[in-house]
């Protein structure tokens, strides 16, 4: 019986020992999986806080893969994301610009081809794949975001002057002399970055003078000239806002801008959708309001500047593609575009789908497309595909027509004569 018994006890502790052994192994192969960590680069250094919130989420479904968002700052990240890419340690992920400046990226033969990886691209507005295509078809960005120009304002100061949201370009200088008359800063803008001055104000209000959609597509078929008349008069319309900039203009930047606005230190600000996370964040949006670029006369067609901002592009050497496909996949689906338009609030998706805007601002900027004309900006489609380039030209001719070197006339002409490669 003890031979019995000592023999069990043997099979017991030997069982014992194989359970701790078949444990141990199991840890150390759930050890053995490593968690994959892909790069995503962009433009917007100011996202990085929401972007990771937006990317918790995949990761909760996608245990294995980690994206690390890193973005650049604005104006390094073009001649940075070229030298990372050409030297070969580039992102996984990376924001693409539209139209040209993409299209140039795509040339150094970077990007992978996403007809085959994304099919279900055919269903997205033909409008914006386009902005991410070669000629031939192909495309090698996902359409992710567009973005709106107009008005911030401040809700509060227009209530203590008694003035209404204007709707035409006479209504809206009116208000600004009446602000300007009670001591207020009209408007928060400067003219130190000049890409503010042709993207937003001449893209986004200039387009109801100049025409639109059909006057740059006049351009791009060389069937017009900046010079034409339409053009100037977008360019004195800019001139007459001059009056109402802030003291010392010339030395506020896009930053200082937005501080002095989000701070409620300015009746109005011109600017672009995907500044209302920034207003958020320096001081809360109770206050702040927005309009649409004024009429040129009542019972115009609101010329909206509609751009297609942000497409999202997979870097063909990636180390990691299938991991980087499983992402891709996701951020073309609508589950990304809900949580991306509320996390950031100002970007409108262009993934198919039905979708809830919880953001006032947004809804009220959205609100104005269905009535409108959309546009993108002026010169950013094929007359900034070489040097130098429309967008430059028109950012540069602004800024020196604020600083009285060129009349809006001699500006056209600048930008005419820059463009001379191009007709």
């Amino acid at each position: 019986m003890k031979k019995i018994a000592l023999l069990m006890s043997v099979l017991v502790a030997l069982t014992l020992l194989t359970g701790c052994q078949k444990k141990e192994e199991s840890k150390t192969a759930e050890v053995k999986v490593e968690k994959v960590k892909l790069v995503f680069t962009s433009w917007r250094t100011e996202d990085i806080e929401r972007m990771n919130r937006i990317n918790d989420e995949f990761t909760k479904a996608n245990p294995n893969i980690e994206i690390d968002f890193q973005p650049v700052k604005d104006t390094e990240y073009d001649a940075q994301l070229r030298q990372s890419l050409a030297a070969g340690v580039g992102a996984d992920i990376i924001f693409l610009r539209s139209y040209d400046s993409g299209y140039q990226i795509y040339k150094t033969e970077s990007l992978m081809d996403l007809n085959s990886v994304l099919p279900e691209l055919k269903e997205f507005p033909s409008a914006a794949v386009a902005a991410w295509a070669t000629p031939e078809g192909e495309s090698y960005g996902i359409p992710a975001a567009g973005v709106v120009h107009g008005i911030y304002y401040r809700k509060s100061i227009f209530e203590k002057y008694g003035l209404d949201v204007p709707a035409t370009w006479d209504e809206f200088i009116a208000a600004c002399d009446t602000l300007k008359a009670g001591g207020e800063t009209v408007f928060a803008q400067g003219t130190k970055d000049n890409w503010m001055l042709y993207e937003v104000m001449y893209s986004g209000l200039g387009a109801n003078f100049y025409g639109g959609e059909e006057a740059r597509q006049a351009l791009m078929n060389k069937e017009a000239r900046f010079t034409d008349d339409n053009f100037v008069l977008a360019l004195e319309k800019m001139k007459e806002l001059q009056a109402y900039f802030p003291e010392r203009y010339e030395g506020i930047d896009y930053v200082t801008m937005q501080q002095i606005f989000g701070t409620g230190n300015a009746a109005m600000f011109m600017g672009g959708s995907w500044e209302i996370g920034i207003f958020e964040d320096l001081g809360g949006l109770e206050d702040v309001g927005y309009f649409a670029p004024p009429l040129a006369k009542a019972g115009d067609t609101l010329q909206y500047c509609f751009h297609v901002d942000a497409g999202i592009a997979m870097n063909k050497n990636t180390k990691h593609m299938e991991e980087v496909k499983t992402y891709m996949k996701w951020l073309a689906s609508s589950d990304y575009a809900q949580l991306y338009m509320n996390e950031l609030p100002g970007f409108f998706s262009y993934t198919p789908g039905n979708y809830t805007l919880n953001n006032q601002l947004a809804k009220e900027m959205q609100s104005y497309v269905s009535d409108s004309v959309p546009t993108v900006r002026t010169v950013w489609e094929k007359l900034s595909a070489d040097s130098p380039s429309g967008n430059e030209l028109v950012g540069e001719a602004i800024q020196m027509m604020y600083a009285g070197t060129l009349t809006p006339a001699e500006a056209a002409k600048f930008v005419d004569d820059g463009l001379s490669w191009y007709y």
